[in-house]
């Protein structure tokens, strides 16, 4: 879930009021017509007078953003790494639970060293939880239990599939004690969703 603005939009013959969603990757605007603009094909990104002027290869795309309009072109034109967006900081605690890809394993221990798999006995600040079906789902009850009250809980699971929902794994989360509080583009083809203890059970 990114950031999303109710604007007036242009493109080239086109014009039309809508809702512009400022994701990871792309920019989608939902409106009279439909335009899905992904950061890798821009030519170039300008906030002009509050309006949010993207050139892509098939010509301008502008957003009548107001104040917003400078903010989301620094976005676009900076983005946060994926560690940034998870929230590790340097040398963080953080536990893997499940199978991760190299890349973002190598991508951690840049940031810490203290990495551990399985067990929660370093009392991590930060667990992340690969469920890749519904099964893995059953996991979570066990690590909300004996997770730190001040640690985060990513529920990393893939995108586009009815046998696992979003749905699903706020429901798992919601039903173990903890507290859905955001989400991320974690991968192109896998979503975060971070949870946090209840106040009440701190």
């Amino acid at each position: 879930m990114g950031k999303e603005c109710e604007c007036v939009a242009r493109f080239g013959k086109q014009k039309s009021k809508g809702n512009a969603l400022l994701e990871t990757n792309e920019l989608i605007f939902r409106g009279d017509f439909r335009l899905k603009v992904p950061f890798t094909s821009l030519k170039s990104a300008k906030a002009v007078n509050g309006e949010l002027r993207l050139e892509t290869p098939d010509g301008m795309a502008v957003f009548e953003l107001g104040e917003q309009a400078a903010k989301w072109c620094d976005k676009i034109m900076h983005p946060k790494s994926r560690i940034e967006k998870l929230g590790v900081k340097s040398g963080a605690r953080v536990a893997l639970v499940g199978e991760f890809a190299r890349e973002f394993v190598d991508e951690l221990r840049k940031q810490t060293e203290n990495i551990a798999t399985r067990s929660l006995k370093s009392k991590p600040e930060w667990i992340f939880l690969s469920a890749e079906a519904q099964r893995d789902l059953a996991q979570i009850a066990r690590l909300a239990e004996s997770m730190p009250p001040t640690a985060g809980l990513w529920i990393i699971y893939p995108k586009g599939r009815a046998e696992l929902t979003e749905t699903d794994v706020i429901a798992a989360g919601r039903k173990a004690g903890l507290k859905d509080v955001k989400v991320v583009g974690f991968s192109a083809t896998h979503t975060g969703l971070k949870f946090v203890v209840s106040l009440d059970r701190r």
